[in-house]
């Protein structure tokens, strides 16, 4: 009763036709479990300059605080400008900046607890604001009103200081996302001659040995400045440079470093403007040069960037909706980031610098999260540049490797080995069947292939001379048995579009070898052992770190077939069947199952997880079954207790914009299910009108006549005016542009979408 009260409220407010920059919310996911930032940032860009509310905490224990920025937060310890957007897992959080005023200049952040203990302050709901690219609140203790913009490789930060007190900025380099002691492992101050102020951190976090380096200019001259180290115990100091008792150096070097920057009374606000580098300082200088102007400059052409981006679509929808949609959007277009200077270089996996060749190096890939939905909606929703240059990142990342293979999770060109598959190659492969060019095919397949056959990466040596993953050699073997098998189906798919059959009749074969993790008997993906065993005991509702699974258990592995969901039904026992294991995962009684162990397990509905990746799919699975009804039911069922348009309107991490991209795709009526298969499966849309501005300049027009509480079901489908009697769509239709309109009511209609040649692509009936 409750969930369907939530979604008449959403579907009975007043409808909009939405600007898409206007009703971006940023605040949506950062309570809860989304890890969202409200900060400053470009399309893609390089800096995310967001406050933290507390970095005190240390690696596991900053799961709640993994975007720096908790909204339930009382205090602000500081601005610091690199953060990602959703993760499960985090680092970052480089460079912090604080305001102070008056003649004490605490260089330690106190405790929350503490009001004025330290630097950091307190601050009221009220009086922050958060649009694309422009981030404002009061630092009451400050009695600083902060103000933060960001281009693309730039941030500026401004701040009002209160009439007749000493401004002065604390520079903590010790401050850090995910942090622990010995994380910093060099960081360095450099105060130039013209007042530029240079520096760098190398760190050993989530990726090790990451280098960063910045530079700063002010709007104002220095008064007086301290570099401070509070390292103890140090073994070895060197010997005595210049300023012998004196932190008022014009450099220093050290593994804990905090810098006072003094102003004196100001008469106009403080502009500080920064740029980040990966490659080295001078990088760092060409890059603050490379956007010229000042605050009101860079937050008006980053503006401008978010208008442009946002229009891609436009949106009638209830307000709820609609802002829940454009924020879902916003988010989608944070990630992969610029991680390149201005002059094209770059550090790379190898940690060495290179130079991208006509394009601009990206990274941050969650690819485990993104390759689902995230990278098929770019490819809907930015130009073709976008996308090509993703892939010549991918390609290029793979060049640079020590191990010769695509990044796993790579964030600033380092790589992480964090999740499991080897997902950037559905990325290359659905791009490429997509017509996406600007790139060079032919080294895109070696690098897939060469990812796919390297033997020590997880398990991939066992896998492929037994055909599934052994789980007393490799953990999480279930999932990477049948993640594997759906990754190896798009290099095939590649392949052959390129006529390489003999890859394509390799990576065919080994599509198949999720049968080799089911068991007929039990009617789940399992792990087998070596022998050919299936481990035991077996438990489908278990989740466990390191076990059978990846973050979840066999209710959610067991339909990871997308791309032959007809053969692994027929395994199952039929469509019947099927549907009737869908309806038991959903409706599955959780009353006496404890999850409280497993992070990223939120958002259940039985034993659907929404609030991770594995589950994504599912509710979409109907459509493959015969009823795509029930698929429609699932789906009302899942926007209403999933997603709202609050702080905590997240039920899981975000994940660099796949929980974004889920609901974007859904509020439209359609979802990826197989990347690589150039087909969307038909749900039921959450707007009444949508219209997609096609980066060629053609337009895709979502039309829901009888969208209305209650109404959740689809009772007809047109294509161009002309009926539809399919379950599915496919992106050359989309890009072709037209409408798709829909015709919702009360009740199913059971008879549309049923026939087995309306359903979508399952390789075993393959309509090619």
């Amino acid at each position: 009763m409750k969930l369907r009260l939530a979604a008449a409220l959403a579907l009975s407010a007043p409808t909009l036709i939405a600007s898409g920059y206007d009703k971006v919310d940023p605040f949506i996911g950062t309570g809860g479990e989304g890890h969202t930032f409200p900060g400053a940032v470009a399309p893609f860009g390089m800096v995310q300059l967001s406050p933290d509310t507390d970095t005190g905490c240390q690696i596991r224990d900053c799961y709640s605080h993994a975007a720096g920025y908790r909204y339930d937060d009382p205090t602000i310890q500081g601005f610091s400008h690199t953060h990602f957007s959703g993760a499960g897992h985090s680092d970052l959080g480089d460079f912090l900046v604080m305001p102070v005023s008056g003649d004490a200049v605490p260089l330690e952040p106190g405790d929350p607890k503490v009001p004025e203990s330290g630097y950091r302050s307190r601050f009221n709901h009220a009086d922050e604001v958060a649009q694309p690219g422009y981030y404002a609140v009061t630092l009451a203790d400050a009695g600083v009103r902060a103000e933060m913009t960001a281009g693309t490789r730039v941030g500026v930060h401004r701040y009002a200081f209160p009439a007749g007190k000493a401004a002065h900025l604390v520079l903590d380099l010790r401050s850090s996302l995910y942090n622990y002691p010995g994380k910093i492992l060099w960081s360095s101050l450099r105060l130039h001659a013209d007042g530029t102020l240079t520096g760098t951190r190398q760190t050993r976090g989530w990726a090790p040995d990451r280098q960063l380096f910045f530079a700063i200019r002010f709007s104002a001259p220095l008064t007086g400045h301290a570099f401070v180290s509070t390292e103890k115990d140090v073994t070895y100091k060197g010997f005595q440079g210049p300023g012998r008792g004196s932190d008022a150096l014009a450099e220093r070097a050290g593994r804990a470093l905090v810098a006072r920057l003094d102003f004196g009374q100001l008469s106009q606000p403080l502009e500080v403007k920064v740029a980040l580098s990966s490659v080295d300082e001078a990088g760092a200088l060409a890059n603050l040069d490379s956007e010229a102007g000042g605050f009101d400059q860079i937050r008006a052409a980053t503006r401008q960037a978010w208008t442009q981006a946002l229009g891609a679509v436009d949106l009638q929808a209830p307000a709820p909706m609609a802002k829940s949609l454009y924020t879902a959007l916003y988010h989608s277009l944070l990630a992969p980031s610029v991680a390149g200077d201005a002059d094209g270089r770059f550090r790379g996996p190898d940690n060495q610098v290179h130079r991208a060749d006509g394009y601009t190096f990206r990274s941050t890939f969650s690819l485990w999260d993104t390759f689902r939905a995230e990278h098929p909606l770019l490819a809907l929703v930015q130009p073709q540049q976008t996308t090509s240059e993703i892939v010549r990142s991918l390609i290029d990342s793979r060049r640079y490797s020590p191990d010769g293979i695509l990044p796993v999770w790579q964030f600033q060109g380092r790589e992480t080995w964090t999740m499991i598959g080897y997902h950037a190659v559905p990325v290359i492969a659905d791009a490429y069947l997509k017509g996406i060019r600007g790139f060079d095919a032919d080294a895109a397949l070696d690098a897939m292939v060469a990812s796919a056959t390297y033997a020590p990466y997880g398990g991939l040596g066992e896998y492929q001379r037994l055909g599934y993953v052994p789980i007393d050699r490799e953990p999480e073997a279930a999932s990477k048995t049948v993640e594997y098998a759906y990754d190896d189906w798009t290099i095939a798919r590649m392949a052959r579009a390129m006529g390489r059959i003999d890859v394509a009749k390799q990576f065919e074969a080994r599509a198949g070898n999720w049968r080799n993790s089911f068991d007929p008997k039990t009617g789940f993906v399992r792990a087998r052992l070596a022998s050919g065993a299936f481990r035991t005991p077996f438990n489908p509702t278990a989740i466990n770190y390191g076990s059978d699974y990846t973050e979840g258990n066999a209710w959610q592995y067991s339909w990871f077939v997308p791309q032959d969901q007809e053969a692994l039904f027929r395994t199952m026992g039929g469509d019947k069947a099927a549907v009737a294991k869908l309806d038991a995962m959903f409706d599955y009684d959780n009353s006496k199952l404890d999850y409280s162990h497993a992070e990223d397990i939120a958002g259940l509905i039985g034993q659907y997880i929404h609030g991770n990746e594995p589950s994504h799919h599912v509710a979409y699975l109907y459509d493959h079954a015969g009823a795509p009804w029930r698929t429609q039911a699932r789906l009302t069922q899942i926007v209403a207790s999933q997603y709202k348009p609050t702080p905590d309107g997240l039920s899981g991490n975000d994940d660099l914009g796949q929980m974004s991209a889920w609901l974007f795709f859904t509020g439209l009526g359609f979802y990826p299910v197989t990347p690589g298969s150039l087909q969307y499966a038909i749900g039921r849309p959450f707007v009444e009108r949508a219209v997609l501005n096609l980066p060629d300049g053609k337009r895709f027009t979502v039309v829901a006549d009888g969208m209305a509480p209650g109404n959740d079901y689809v009772g007809q489908v047109a294509l161009k005016g002309r009926p539809l009697t399919r379950s599915y769509i496919t992106h050359d239709e989309i890009m072709a542009g037209g409408e798709l309109r829909f015709v919702m009511q009360k009740l199913p209609n059971k008879r549309w979408g049923t026939a087995r040649s309306a359903r979508p692509y399952s390789m075993s009936s393959a309509r090619e």
